[in-house]
């Protein structure tokens, strides 16, 4: 797969920055928004909370998307465990905490003017459904060319060769992700640009997260 400046990287082997107490930070990629040079970028991170922490707000003008990895995090409306999704737009309050401690995936970035809602998605409330071959899916947002998902590999399952309009982001939540350029096991995060193609597999079952045509068009 062509990935440009970003390989695939092993968050399980990475470096915590410490950035507020009881909170580390762990950067994956920042870049240009879909627009180009002239668009605001995104921030891809994964952050520890410790104990009774929260996660800081995201930067004036800046929404976010947030993948609970392990432990649970909680939001007014109720708890979020392992693979629960919450997508928060610009200048809206997220108050927030953990008892248990957390990690999470965040993306920061600008939203289009039309894209003001609230998203919250409870993993073990959702039901898979049918997707290409053998897939499930749990659908967690879309907006225009853009959609975002959890994808349920069976093993041994292999899906046709394919080519990414606007670009792809995967993050391995369990199981092993393969192509024809590598393998990828849980922790892994991979950005691949627009026009980028492979050819994916498993042989094990494997849950990824998944977002499709955000990236520039260039």
């Amino acid at each position: 797969m062509t990935r440009g400046n970003h390989q695939p990287l092993d968050t399980t082997s990475m470096t915590w920055t410490p950035q507020a107490p009881g909170v580390d930070r762990m950067a994956l990629a920042t870049g240009v928004g879909r627009n180009g040079q002239d668009d605001p970028g995104y921030q891809i991170s994964l952050v520890r909370l410790g104990t009774g922490c929260s996660l800081p707000v995201a930067a004036a003008g800046f929404g976010m998307e947030v993948l609970v990895g392990d432990g649970t995090w909680q939001l007014p409306g109720g708890n979020l465990g392992k693979n629960s999704y919450v997508r928060q737009p610009p200048n809206t309050a997220l108050e927030n905490t953990t008892s248990t401690g957390a990690t999470l995936l965040v993306r920061s970035g600008p939203f289009a003017q039309s894209d003001r809602d609230i998203v919250r998605v409870v993993f073990d409330e959702q039901t898979w459904l049918p997707g290409q071959g053998n897939l499930r899916v749990q659908p967690l947002h879309s907006i225009g060319d853009s959609g975002t998902a959890l994808v349920h590999w069976p093993a041994g399952e292999r899906f046709q060769p394919h080519r990414h309009w606007g670009g792809e982001e995967i993050f391995v939540l369990s199981g092993t992700f393969k192509d024809e350029h590598g393998r990828y096991p849980a922790g892994t995060w991979m950005l691949s640009p627009h026009l980028s193609t492979h050819h994916p597999f498993v042989t094990e079952e494997t849950i990824i997260f998944v977002k499709t045509g955000h990236l520039p068009q260039v």
